[in-house]
């Protein structure tokens, strides 16, 4: 037998020599995290205003960590007259008073810290209020400000008096893009409301002013920035009609084709100039690395685009959203559909970059609302589970609906109310936006105040966040399940194979080629029935097993089926629309991971020194 010194020195090579091999595979922070989308308004409310803030945030910050999400994006906090809810910023450096202030946000980065969560903010370059400093000296023609935003002196009117706009472009919330300014005797571009003027980004200066903002909060300890309407930001210069699409409503967005005023090439030379600007300052500051995330509504050729240039050598954002979940898929979407637009997205990435997976946010009716209650848990679990990164908005934890039946009294957001009292319904982002719920009690446990910003959805006493934590077995439970799953190696190293098996069902595996026999390989099958309907499936068409059974990792709240039962893999039966995950899993990523492999290495080696 081996003497105890022996032995420990045995041990403790074999732990160094594990080290290095674990650290040597790791990636980075953002790289296969599931970022938690906060917005501010509505996610908590500690001075009994009606409306959420920053300290709001940093109260409920132990809730992200409790559930297992590592980052989160904050929607605007920053100056603003609030007629697009923040998104028309009158100062880039400070955060409104409706929120906090910006020791509040430093006290926020602050504890996120402690806790170990990354805070993404805001950036919002496409436009500025009109109450913005710059606004307001260029449209008194200050010299060093004319040219901040695009101006135009329009065109003659046929009818005399004053000159008309100078084009066909609309606003994306209804109506003509431009506006008179009667100050200037010019009218300005606004793409979004009429308080939100287009910045004019062929000015050098202006491409300045945003670096000293990305410094600054940079400095102040963001940890990312989410660039908000991206491809709307270069127009082209001689300002041409763009082609007619719809010619039925020429004040709607859907009039004209906008290939003159989105996704121009000069966009992807100004983030590619900010992403050197945030690697510098990583590399100079020693700092973790900060992301920069893009949101742009375009078309899967254009969103490549914003990785990298066509040759590689241009690195642009760490990754763009993608929204192909949002806009090409729906309730009535086939499993077909689903492997063809995820396949789709992982076939056409970059080599060596990572996607993303997104379901809702504040632009878009919730998850719940849009593929329907009973699949919430289906839909949660190929998000986590796909490859890449996923992006959760606040509230579909809890498969929180939206409040579509919101009275026009109610309504707030311009791009809805600008529609008339008929037709607000469908086009308002409002009833996405309402209240978080926390708990049964008055206001959903949001806020002290009489009356909030939104009215809080009237089921909130059914649904809640201290519901579903008291409740056996709830969607909260399955997401907290669902992100300690998505911490295996599996999930943020392993491969991927999908395939549909018929209308109803979609299927994919995650794997990790460890082993000479591939059949020893740690895989996990996940398995979604979109429909009411139950099927039988063989999973061994998808991959190949040792063996005809495997354990059951993960089910849904409704699943027929226990986590650690076995079941068989030529004959899996699913209830309607259940939700999965069999196999065998990896270590865990990270320290995670090296702590189970410490332990089971050592285990072995001491089953081995005693027997």
């Amino acid at each position: 037998m081996l003497g105890p010194k022996v032995t420990w020195s045995l041990l403790a090579v074999a732990t160094v020599c594990l080290v290095g091999s674990t650290s040597a595979q790791e990636k980075d922070w953002w790289e296969t995290t599931v970022f938690y989308q906060i917005y501010p308004r509505s996610f908590f409310d500690t001075n009994g205003d009606g409306v959420g803030d920053v300290k709001g945030v940093t109260a409920k910050l132990q809730h992200l960590k409790d559930t297992g999400f590592e980052a989160t994006w904050l929607s605007p906090i920053f100056s603003s007259p609030q007629e697009d809810f923040g998104y028309d910023v009158s100062d880039f450096k400070s955060v409104d008073p409706l929120f906090g202030t910006n020791a509040h946000l430093e006290e926020l980065f602050a504890e996120a810290k402690k806790l170990g969560i990354k805070i993404i903010l805001d950036f919002v370059p496409n436009h500025s209020s009109i109450e913005h400093e710059w606004f307001i000296k260029s449209e008194n023609g200050d010299p060093k400000y004319k040219d901040y935003y695009v101006w135009h002196e329009g065109k003659d009117n046929p009818q005399g008096g004053r000159k008309i706009p100078p084009n066909n472009w609309q606003s994306v919330f209804y109506g003509s893009a431009w506006e008179w300014s009667d100050k200037r005797q010019e009218y300005y571009l606004h793409q979004f409301a009429v308080g939100q003027p287009d910045l004019n980004y062929r000015n050098p200066e202006v491409i300045k002013e945003f670096d000293d903002i990305l410094l600054f909060w940079m400095q102040k300890g963001a940890s990312g920035f989410r660039i908000d309407a991206i491809n709307h930001m270069f127009e082209v210069e001689d300002f041409r009609d763009e082609p007619i699409n719809n010619p039925e409503d020429p004040n709607s967005y859907g009039y004209t084709h906008h290939i003159y005023t989105k996704d121009l090439p000069e966009t992807y030379d100004v983030i590619a100039h900010w992403r050197k600007l945030i690697d510098s300052y990583v590399e100079e500051n020693k700092v973790d690395t900060i992301i920069m995330m893009t949101e742009a509504y375009a078309n899967l050729t254009m969103t490549m685009k914003f990785y990298e240039s066509d040759d590689g050598k241009e690195q642009r954002a760490h990754f763009p959203f993608n929204f192909a979940m949002i806009e090409d898929l729906n309730d009535h979407s086939k499993a077909t559909d689903f492997k063809y637009i995820i396949d789709r997205f992982l076939d056409n990435m970059p080599r060596g970059k990572v996607t993303n997976w997104v379901l809702g946010n504040h632009d878009k009716p919730r998850m719940s609302s849009r593929y329907g209650r009973e699949r919430v848990d289906g839909m949660a679990l190929m998000l986590m589970t796909l490859p890449g990164v996923a992006v959760i908005y606040n509230g579909e934890e809890i498969g929180m609906e939206d409040f579509r039946d919101m009275s026009y009294e109610d309504s707030r957001d311009p791009q809805g109310c600008n529609l008339g009292e008929e037709n607000y319904k469908w086009a308002s982002r409002d009833p996405q936006r309402t209240p978080f719920q926390w708990d049964d009690t008055f206001n959903a446990g949001f806020s002290s105040a009489p009356r909030t910003w939104l009215p809080m959805h009237p089921l909130y006493r059914q649904t809640n966040l201290l519901k579903q934590k008291e409740a056996d077995y709830s969607t909260y439970h399955f997401y907290v399940d669902a992100l300690k799953l998505r911490k295996d190696r599996i999930y943020t190293h392993g491969e991927f194979r999908s395939r549909a098996y018929n209308d109803d069902v979609f299927a994919f595996v995650r794997f990790l080629r460890e082993n000479e026999d591939r059949e020893l390989d740690p895989y996990n099958v996940i398995v979604i029935n979109f429909r009411g309907e139950p099927h039988t499936i063989d999973v061994t068409d998808l991959y190949r097993f040792a063996g005809e059974t495997a354990p059951v990792r993960l089910v849904g709240t409704d699943s027929r089926h226990k986590v650690g039962e076995s079941v068989n893999t030529t004959a899996l039966h699913l209830g309607p629309y259940e939700a999965i995950v069999i196999g065998h899993g990896g270590a865990a990523s990270g320290a995670v991971g090296l702590q189970v492999s410490i332990s089971l290495l050592i285990v072995a080696m001491l089953k081995f020194l005693l027997f």
